[in-house]
């Protein structure tokens, strides 16, 4: 891997989390950036170090993915830094024992309430499924696979009335989801099992 691979990555990777209308899958990683810009950035170091550290493209992308669900605004001298790999390996736990941490989620969520409660909106105001994302308390996979079981985001949508941190919150939650896995049989049978 050289560093205009790792710009390319990074680049890709910014985009798909603050953009509409890109997609890093459809299209698969590319974007139109030329050798010559690359080479005149003055942090392109930074992306050499970075393609000598992390010389996998997957190990790369899920590296600055673990970074950007912290903060989209991530510059690549950031990635450099101890906090960065600590982020990454943080995720990488979760993302070893997804399904581990699925059914303690969603056994927090759920012990004692009834489920309907934890996705209802209640005046505009953050459902209790939400609120105990953004405080950290439930890893941001288990809202993600959810929603893809459940599908309330777009309801959501239409319910809370906050315009600050619910559209950063909702982005970053449905372009998360596209780097999980797509087969939600074992995760289905996990939340059955869970509210039985």
């Amino acid at each position: 891997m050289t560093g205009y691979d790792a710009f390319g990555i990074y680049q890709a990777l910014k985009l798909h989390f603050t953009q509409d209308s890109y997609d890093f899958f459809k299209y698969n990683g590319k974007t139109h950036l030329s050798v010559n810009a690359f080479e005149n950035r003055k942090d392109k170091y930074h992306f050499y170090k970075l393609s000598r550290k992390y010389t996998d493209k997957q190990n790369l992308t899920d590296f600055i993915v673990a970074n950007l669900l912290v903060s989209d605004r991530l510059w690549v001298g950031d990635l450099l830094s101890e906090d960065a790999d600590v982020r990454y390996r943080t995720r990488q736990k979760v993302l070893q024992s997804l399904s581990y941490v699925f059914e303690n989620d969603c056994r927090t969520l759920f012990e004692g309430q009834n489920p309907n409660d934890i996705l209802k909106v209640s005046d505009g105001d953050y459902p209790v499924l939400l609120r105990k994302a953004v405080r950290n308390e439930i890893a941001i996979e288990t809202v993600c696979i959810l929603n893809k079981i459940l599908d309330f985001v777009p309801k959501w949508d239409k319910q809370i009335t906050d315009t600050i941190r619910w559209p950063d919150y909702r982005k970053k939650l449905l372009k998360y989801a596209s780097f999980l896995p797509q087969d939600t049989v074992k995760y289905k049978l996990i939340l059955k099992k869970v509210l039985l």
